[in-house]
């Protein structure tokens, strides 16, 4: 067998090989069993009929046709091995030369790993964010855990800004109601800025039975862009007028949140707990930054076909997510305002960072010689099957050995994350584990009496 190899690209080659007839006698030898196999021949058992009667009683073409398949299959990838390619995917096999008995002559294109050169990855310069909660993060968990607690009593006035409101409405443009523009008991805090500008001031000075008309332009950078600046016309509907009456913050109020004794308790905790929170993400984000500025001091380049892999997966992801808000992905984009063309646009630069990226870490892993033992693995399948343990297919699949080496894989590249911090001055174990200065309990034990608090803040 003679190769050469064409580089096409940075990312992808063509292989010529060249087959003697030493190859094919090896190739038809086993295209002569492949045949054998279900040839039923008289006075031998289905498929034990000697190699000289299959001849005999199968179309030569059809073993002629069988030695060049088996001879292309079977040494493209020791083509490959001696060129020292290392394919991703072959595709676009090209026979040019075929004289069966002598000689072969075929082309396969392949999409392959790139030379990857690392950059300086101890001299990068990704600041960690400040982990620090201020004041007013602070009073935003109070003023949820007050609104929270807040009781409402229907009042028989007029509406004001604070009041909730319960409202059917219909928006109605050029006469016509448009989607996403109607409900019935609706309830808004009036003041909340939910609604579009002019919407929550109309409202104000009507009581309930009142039923009116609301004159409304839409912003002219209003994502729906059939309706960004667009006069329209609400019918409005008030049902009841709901007075919200708030606690006193005091340590009344501190008390029905926990085991706190005074406001300034709750605000310690408080202040804690955004603080570990605040810390998970700069954490995250810091490892983000530190691999990016990795990526643009390497040399690398995103392989086409592993790009389109994760063009596949954001669609799917963004797919899913138009789904759970009762669109599809068209429907999407439409109300983004984009075309298709310039969303994959957008979705290519995100796709290939991820490759590189992923390829980056890989590269560093290999070079440091990061691997996740079998215990490691072992921990991680055994926390897993904690958490999956009520679906039985989740569980069957932590038995699989493609599944098992998908988890090694992803333990690698998190403790290779954890070498790129250590190794550019971070240590991310002391700043997880920094103790709240202001806090009288464990953070497991303000994590749970704060949890109702914080929810209000951290779903948005």
């Amino acid at each position: 067998m003679k190769t050469t190899t064409k580089k096409l690209s940075d990312t992808r080659v063509e292989v010529k090989v060249t087959l003697d007839s030493a190859d094919l006698k090896t190739a038809r030898e086993q295209a002569l069993a492949r045949l054998a196999a279900n040839l039923k021949v008289q006075g031998f058992r289905k498929g034990k009929a000697p190699a000289s009667l299959v001849e005999k009683n199968v179309d030569p073409n059809e073993i002629t046709n069988a030695t060049l398949d088996i001879a292309v299959r079977t040494t493209m990838p020791a083509a490959f091995e001696k060129e020292k390619q290392n394919p991703i995917a072959i595709e676009n096999v090209n026979v040019t030369k075929y004289v069966p008995d002598d000689t072969v002559e075929y082309t396969a294109t392949a999409d392959i790993l790139p030379d990857v050169k690392l950059g300086d990855y101890k001299k990068l310069k990704a600041k960690m964010d400040q982990t620090e909660a201020s004041a007013k993060d602070v009073q935003e968990i109070l003023d949820n855990i007050v609104n929270a607690y807040a009781e409402k009593v229907v009042a028989k006035k007029a509406a004001e800004l604070g009041d909730e409101v319960i409202i059917d409405f219909v928006g109605k443009k050029d006469g016509e109601p448009f989607n996403g523009g109607s409900a019935k008991d609706h309830h808004l805090t009036l003041g909340s800025g939910q609604f579009i500008p002019g919407f929550e001031d109309g409202i104000v000075g009507h009581s309930a039975g009142d039923k009116f008309d609301l004159d409304i332009t839409f912003p002219k950078d209003y994502p729906e862009k059939t309706l960004a600046g667009q006069p329209t016309v609400f019918e409005v509907l008030v049902k009841q007028v709901n007075e919200i009456k708030k606690p006193a913050l005091d340590s009344e109020l501190a008390k029905k949140c926990g085991n706190f004794e005074t406001i300034d308790d709750l605000k310690a905790d408080i202040k804690h707990n955004l603080e570990i929170q605040n810390q998970h993400r700069a954490i995250e984000k810091y490892r983000e930054d530190l691999v990016a500025e990795l990526v643009k001091a390497s040399k690398v380049s995103a392989p086409e076909i592993l790009v389109r892999d994760q063009l596949r997966f954001i669609k799917d992801d963004m797919t899913r997510n138009a789904a759970s808000h009762g669109m599809t992905f068209e429907q999407y984009l439409e109300r983004a305002g984009q075309t298709a063309e310039e969303w994959e646009k957008e979705a290519r630069k995100i796709a290939e960072a991820r490759v590189k990226s992923s390829l980056i870490l890989q590269i560093l892993a290999r070079d440091e010689k990061i691997t996740a033992s079998d215990e490691e693995v072992d921990a991680k399948v055994n926390e897993l099957r904690d958490v999956y343990q009520r679906s039985a297919e989740a569980l069957k699949n932590l038995k699989k050995p493609e599944v098992r080496q998908d988890i090694r894989n992803r333990l690698i590249i998190d403790k290779t994350l954890d070498f790129l911090v250590e190794a550019n001055g971070g240590n991310q174990e002391a700043i997880m584990n920094k103790p709240a200065k202001t806090s009288k309990k464990s953070a497991k034990e303000s994590d749970a009496k704060t949890k109702k608090s914080t929810k209000t803040k951290t779903d948005k």
